[in-house]
């Protein structure tokens, strides 16, 4: 590999120190960095990376995240692949890890703690922990993913302790999830070992869980947005803070990624140097991530940015190789194969009727921004002795349909999504990814996971005659076509059902949380309604 030499403003981000040099790259790694007495454009940093994020819902294979990430000077990424953990077991991690290694970009992969998610639905698979022992001796696997089951931690559960074991005795960090989680709890879930958590959605929530030891990432995801809530804590605890998206969806990885984060961060007058260390040191030391960090003898991974106030990204280098410049990302597409599971068959409009009781409906009620869900009474709708939806009083229908087998859909009842025709439906559907729909009437919702249904997974949208789709092959949830022609037409079906009413900054990705039943307080499963409080399944 030649021989490169690059200038520009060095950041040092341990010293806090900034003085203009040379930095002389041979054979991929840095072979000497010389501080200059001329003035120099441009800053040298180390890349950022993104603590937690599963890469799966950007809607794009690794390699394809990969050229877009680059854009924005990520250079490595702390990849929870549960979504595929959930469709396709240990094989769907495999090849998680098998396209990552055909692109120069960094991922670091963790074996799945919870496939499925929980028993309250169907999956595709299940990851025990004899398995997720296997992954973790692979040395790609470097943690233990988001043990989202904290009753099973809090009550030690057998196999859930066994799993937090093993991370433990190969050395490798256990990542949390507990939204929510404070006092005794918070002390004895975090005791078990377990040491980040991504999921606080207030600066109260993470002061507490700091103050035990935990490490607080802050998470601005296309829908989950954390940020505000968090930021001011970063003046005294950066040390113990990363930043992550945790679930990005393509047009918005086009937008930006950890650059904007710490445009933001700055702006809110938080020190500099404290922001690159949340962003570009803290999750390498946890991790023990095998990336540079602009010393001599490193790796070549760095980015040059226009300034520290925008963090424009003029270079992104890999292991001394130039991967994007000026917007342009000069990573190949790769081919790669499309493993599925996808076995159930088109619905009719009848299959999602509701007979008509006396009872109110308990209703799912959707948050713009975040994860957690509300519960609310309130009366259906009647016609023709069925219930209905009512879009005066925004009260959609939502049902959930078994993928992997055919089964009677799960249907309820949702507000907030504000639609006032049409439907809108994607077997992204977080953890098991069975199809999640939303309409205003029967007939358009059975059109819309029907759609998805004949491309064996996708995001769909009815309303008439008009329909869409954009197909994800990948195991139902991904898609290997090109980066930046899938975030095109995400963003044109993203439009569209917004122009059906949604007022929802990401109608999508908010529907794929809608059955994610370990964040509270109301979701719906293939099975039926979920309590997230009482941690059960529940009539309407």
């Amino acid at each position: 590999m030649a021989s490169i030499t690059l200038k520009g403003n060095l950041i040092d981000i341990p010293a806090h120190r900034i003085y203009p040099a040379e930095v002389s790259v041979q054979d991929g790694r840095i072979a000497g960095i010389r501080e200059l007495d001329e003035p120099v454009t441009g800053y040298l940093l180390p890349g950022f990376v993104d603590a937690h994020v599963h890469v799966e819902s950007s809607m794009l294979i690794p390699s394809e995240f990969a050229r877009l990430a680059v854009l924005h000077g990520t250079v490595a990424t702390v990849s929870d692949p549960h979504e595929i953990g959930n469709v396709l077991g240990v094989e769907g991690v495999e090849f998680m890890i098998a396209n990552g290694k055909k692109t120069p970009f960094h991922f670091f992969f963790g074996a799945p703690s919870c496939v499925p998610a929980t028993v309250f639905e169907t999956a595709g698979a299940a990851i025990d922990a004899a398995q997720v022992e296997a992954l973790l001796k692979k040395p790609e696997v470097l943690y233990l993913s988001e043990m989202m089951n904290f009753p099973g931690v809090l009550n030690g559960d057998k196999e859930v302790m066994a799993k937090i074991a093993h991370a433990h005795r190969l050395g490798k960090p256990v990542d949390g999830h507990a939204p929510g989680l404070r006092g005794e709890e918070a002390r004895r879930y975090i005791a078990a070992g377990i040491s980040t958590d991504h999921e606080c959605f207030t600066a109260p929530e993470a002061l507490d869980k700091l103050r035990h030891g935990m490490k607080i990432l802050i998470r601005e995801g296309s829908a989950a947005k954390n940020f505000e809530a968090l930021i001011g804590l970063m003046h005294e605890h950066h040390e113990h803070m990363m930043f992550c998206s945790d679930d990005k969806h393509p047009d918005s990885l086009v937008a930006g990624h950890i650059n904007q984060l710490c445009a933001r961060a700055v702006a809110k007058g938080i020190d500099v140097f404290k922001v690159l260390q949340a962003a570009c040191i803290n999750p390498v030391e946890h991790y023990k991530l095998p990336i540079g960090q602009l010393r001599t003898g490193d790796a070549a991974d760095l980015i040059v940015v226009e300034d520290l106030k925008d963090f424009r990204v003029r270079q992104t280098w890999l292991n001394g190789k130039l991967v994007a410049e000026n917007g342009k990302s000069l990573i190949p597409s790769v081919k790669e194969e499309r493993p599925n599971q996808f076995r159930c068959t088109t619905k009719k409009p009848e299959d999602l009727a509701v007979p008509a009781t006396d009872e109110e409906l308990l209703v799912i009620a959707a948050e713009d921004g975040q994860l957690i869900t509300g519960k609310k009474r309130m009366k259906g709708k009647v016609k023709n002795g069925r219930f209905v939806p009512d879009t005066a009083r925004d009260v959609l229908k939502i049902a959930v349909v078994n993928r992997y087998k055919d089964a009677p859909p799960a249907v309820g009842w949702i507000t907030n999504f504000g639609l006032k025709r049409g439907a809108i439906a994607g077997s992204v559907a977080h953890d098991s990814h069975n199809i999640v729909a939303v309409g205003t009437n029967d007939e358009d919702l059975c059109a819309a996971i029907n759609l998805v249904i004949d491309t064996k997974g996708g995001v769909s949208l009815a309303d008439g005659e008009m329909r869409n789709v954009l197909p994800l092959p990948v195991a139902g949830i991904m898609t290997d076509a090109d980066a930046y022609e899938v975030a095109e037409a995400y963003a044109r079906i993203d439009a569209q059902a917004k122009a059906l009413g949604s007022p929802l900054a990401a109608p999508y990705m908010t529907l794929s949380f809608m059955a994610l039943l370990v964040i509270p307080h109301l979701k719906m499963s293939d099975l039926g309604l979920f309590d997230g409080d009482a941690f059960r399944l529940v009539g309407r």
